[in-house]
């Protein structure tokens, strides 16, 4: 297990320093190895070198066993497969055996998403007079107008907004920023925040923080922070589904698909590096582009 441990050491400062890979990430790199490791270890294969299609399958067979969901498998390989590339490029193995793994792709899960009542009630059920109300407002009409990830808004500044011409700074996975803009409402309620509520939650920690949200006492909010808001702010507004951070982000992707902006754009907007990762948002439109083709196409043979 030492000899894997150096390896284990030096593939992760490379992911560190030349991949930019985020903790998170790093961490199921991390776990995935050492599972890895462990089964070498068990089955009696003490070097790297010695790892051929044999041993990957057996390596396959006891992860099922364990009925594991095929995203789970599909992430351990996906994790060896980067490790030996590495190995391989370090010229410490001959050929990377995982290359010639093929994994069936799951299927995609649908995004869930909020209807525009759904998130009229949210809205609508806030009391806006409080520091707090103010906050969860400002918090709200954030993540819903800009569809932003909850860890994007939690590192927000006061100096990412832009209030003239309507844009915030984001800072996204691997550190790559880009300017999303926001609207009136945003506009309003960050206003309102950042010059009343704000304020006097800064009053109870004493701190002179740049962050942009901040917890009831004064101190900057964590992510888990921002869900136990939105969790109470639904319990307020009487609904009866789960929302959390990642969904508003689905229903404002949604939104935008329906009243007819394009892909790339939203793509843009959403900071995804692939066109295939915003793709899946057409698929909880396509009764929306349906109900157009009928109601709208000369030739659609519209049904009574």
């Amino acid at each position: 297990m030492k000899v894997f441990a150096e390896y284990q050491k030096s593939f992760i400062e490379y992911l560190q320093i030349e991949k930019n890979a985020s903790p998170y990430t790093i961490e199921f790199y991390n776990l995935d190895l050492e599972e890895f490791f462990s089964f070498l270890v068990i089955e009696e294969i003490h070097t790297l070198q010695d790892v051929d299609q044999h041993c990957v399958r057996l390596f396959l067979t006891t992860l099922y066993n364990r009925k594991l969901s095929r995203r789970s498998v599909s992430r351990k390989i996906s994790s060896l497969r980067t490790f030996f590339k590495f190995l391989e490029r370090e010229k410490i193995i001959g050929n990377n055996v995982f290359t010639l793994i093929t994994l069936p792709k799951a299927p995609k899960p649908i995004p869930g998403f909020l209807y525009t009542e759904e998130m009229e009630k949210l809205f609508e059920s806030n009391n806006a007079e409080d520091p707090l109300g103010q906050r969860n407002q400002a918090l709200l009409e954030t993540l819903y107008g800009t569809g932003i990830r909850v860890s994007e808004c939690q590192n927000l500044r006061l100096k990412d907004l832009d209030f003239h011409i309507g844009t915030m700074l984001v800072k996204g996975k691997g550190n790559k920023e880009r300017y999303v803009p926001f609207g009136s409402f945003a506009e309003k309620a960050l206003q309102v925040y950042i010059h009343d509520g704000r304020q006097q939650l800064l009053e109870k920690s004493g701190s002179n923080t740049d962050t942009l949200f901040l917890n009831s006492r004064g101190n900057p909010i964590t992510t888990r922070g921002i869900r136990l808001v939105l969790t109470k702010m639904v319990e307020k507004a009487a609904l009866t589904v789960n929302v959390h951070p990642h969904k508003l982000r689905h229903t404002f992707a949604t939104h935008l698909l329906n009243e007819g902006a394009d892909l790339r754009t939203v793509q843009e907007l959403l900071g995804h590096e692939s066109l295939s990762s915003t793709q899946i948002y057409t698929h909880v439109t396509k009764d929306h582009l349906r109900n157009i083709y009928l109601s709208s196409h000369p030739r659609a043979n519209k049904r009574d």
